[in-house]
């Protein structure tokens, strides 16, 4: 994936993050290591390691905000989000 098409999906799921923000039944809380990683879309000088990191961190939050426990697919598909977040991690 080039960086555009990174820095694209990175902006559509903040859009996806805030829906989930405005709905009372969602924790906020669930965004907070996404944002202490201070990379937004609009960051463009940050590297392409930099936001794959962001979109597996964001990706593991959204999944755990759409989960009903680890084991239904959104589950699933958050702890592999934290898996290649972990991994992407690693590689910065």
């Amino acid at each position: 994936m080039h960086k555009d098409e990174l820095l694209e999906l990175h902006e559509q799921m903040v859009t996806i993050m805030n829906y989930f923000k405005d709905l009372e039944q969602v924790d906020e809380s669930l965004f907070d290591p996404y944002e202490e990683l201070d990379v937004t879309p609009a960051d463009v000088h940050k590297s392409k390691s930099e936001h794959k990191h962001a979109v597996f961190v964001l990706g593991n939050a959204l999944a755990n905000a759409m989960s009903e426990d680890e084991f239904s697919d959104a589950g699933r598909v958050g702890k592999r989000m934290k898996e290649l977040a972990e991994d992407a991690e690693k590689k910065l």
